[in-house]
């Protein structure tokens, strides 16, 4: 999982993340928006799994995050919807709205993330 950190026209943390991950970086841009008090709530939450089998969840205002001890999954809110819904013929693109990755690589995600912010 490949990642970079990029500084928009306002002064704000931008994450781009490789093909396949895409959702996790527009989970970081949507949901966490430079707000470290979300990233000490998923590493506390991932203290808490370590060892276990439980799962837990953030729903944000556009994407959730599942955690549980091994694997991390961000999903757009917008997919939980019923796709007998569309009409016939049409699917609905997810590519960029669905994303796996292992807990570890995830935490390592948030220290450089958290780096970053500090400049």
């Amino acid at each position: 999982m490949d990642y970079e950190f990029l500084h928009d026209v306002t002064g704000g943390v931008k994450v781009r993340l490789s093909v396949g991950h895409e959702a996790i970086g527009h989970w970081f841009n949507e949901e966490v928006q430079g707000d470290t008090r979300v990233l000490d709530e998923i590493i506390a939450a991932a203290a808490q799994l370590r060892g276990s089998e439980r799962q837990w969840q953030r729903v944000g205002h556009e994407y959730t995050l599942w955690l549980d001890d091994e694997e991390v999954m961000v999903r757009a809110n917008v997919l939980a919807f019923d796709e007998a819904e569309l009409e016939e013929g049409m699917t609905f693109y997810d590519e960029e709205s669905l994303a796996f990755c292992g807990k570890e690589d995830f935490l390592a995600l948030i220290a450089a993330y958290r780096q970053f912010l500090r400049g």
